[in-house]
């Protein structure tokens, strides 16, 4: 590993956290991601259930 010196605990903590804000970052975009396809799907539906009844 490299020498970081002294500062080595605060270059890993800040290692830490700014992966930890990626990892967090990820995760909320995949989730944000599924609820929106979920909630296209289900306006779909209804645009779609709409259309029938109207013919």
């Amino acid at each position: 590993m490299i020498d970081l010196g002294k500062y080595a605990a605060d270059v890993l903590l800040a290692y830490g956290i700014s992966l930890g804000l990626i990892v967090g970052l990820i995760g909320l975009s995949m989730y944000r991601a599924k609820r929106m396809k979920a909630d296209l799907a289900a306006a779909e539906t209804r645009i779609e259930a709409r259309q029938n009844n109207g013919t």
